[in-house]
């Protein structure tokens, strides 16, 4: 495997799963492998839980470890070819990229999309910039159409917590008080795709995902109707697709209320605004999978890289 851009790099999602439990029982039995590699963490945007786990899953891989922040540690870069840099940027992607590949095994990125060009944000250029002209592989930490580690972790969490061999898993938006990406969501429906579970996308009307990504899904536009049995319930805010990056409602109806869930078990994937998408009692409820989500994004990252060390 030469990079790690999205949810169809993975060769085998049942294996890798399985893969991922076992390592969990002893997460350093691989640490030799890493030994002597370096891996660079470049941060575009914020991040908690992606920059942690996946510097702990590289520690445990035997991995020396380095982060930069850009925009308050770097040179704002320039994506376009050809351009006549006179204005904001000081570097080319050609050259960072480069140069980043020098210092580095493996180079990570986390980069967001603006939520106003959606071509611009499809074209993933901090991402596939990366790729095209690094000389080391990529991860992708979350772009501005994907979050392939999460959606990893997703289905570790599932095939740990999974009640019987087919499962109705639902996943429903929620309002959120801002305009949010779609990454999230694209990639749990990609990986969803890969799974034998009867999957329901549920939303309002106006806040279809990219028809592409969702083709072959089904589509509730009745929360209720939706939820109904379900055995785990991906609750996520995304803004509009069509009339892209907006806001059209913040319906709070939408909110998961444990009314809602029933018995299902309750995931997402943090940060979650409580009692906005989501109430406290099902953050708090015994039925909440949150915090094993984010455990498991270590061992997601885990994989990803072990594959990748394994490949040089």
């Amino acid at each position: 495997m030469k990079h790690f851009l999205s949810v169809n790099d993975i060769e085998s999602l049942p294996d890798w799963v399985d893969e991922a439990i076992t390592l969990k029982q002893n997460p350093y039995q691989f640490e030799d492998l890493g030994k002597h590699k370096t891996l660079c963490l470049l941060f575009f945007n914020n991040s908690l839980r992606t920059r942690l786990s996946t510097q702990k899953a590289a520690m445990q891989l035997g991995m020396e470890v380095m982060i930069m922040n850009f925009g308050s540690e770097s040179w704002v870069l320039e994506y376009q070819d050809g351009s006549v840099m006179d204005q904001g940027t000081s570097e080319h992607i050609k050259e960072a990229a480069q140069v980043v590949s020098q210092y580095c095994d493996i180079v990570a990125i986390r980069a967001f999309p603006d939520l106003k060009d959606r071509e611009k944000d499809e074209a993933e250029e901090v991402l596939n910039g990366f790729a095209k002209y690094a000389s080391v592989p990529v991860v992708n930490m979350e772009s501005s159409t994907g979050h392939p580690l999460q959606a990893l972790a997703d289905a570790i969490t599932l095939a740990e917590h999974t009640p019987k061999p087919r499962p109705k898993v639902v996943l429903s938006w929620a309002p959120h008080p801002k305009a949010l990406p779609h990454a999230v969501a694209n990639s749990f429906t990609q990986m969803m795709k890969l799974q034998d579970a009867e999957f329901i996308i549920t939303h309002p009307k106006g806040y279809e995902l990219n028809p592409k990504i969702t083709q072959g899904c089904q589509i509730e536009y009745n929360q209720e109707k939706a939820l109904k049995d379900a055995d785990f319930v991906y609750v996520k805010n995304w803004s509009s697709y069509t009339n892209y990056g907006k806001v059209l409602h913040q319906d709070l109806n939408w909110t998961m209320t444990q009314q809602k869930l029933g018995k299902a078990q309750f995931m997402h994937c943090l940060p979650v605004r409580r009692n906005i998408v989501v109430e406290d009692a099902v953050l708090d409820g015994n039925n909440s999978l949150v915090i094993n989500q984010a455990l498991n994004r270590t061992f997601s990252a885990q994989i990803v890289l072990k594959k990748i060390l394994e490949a040089l």
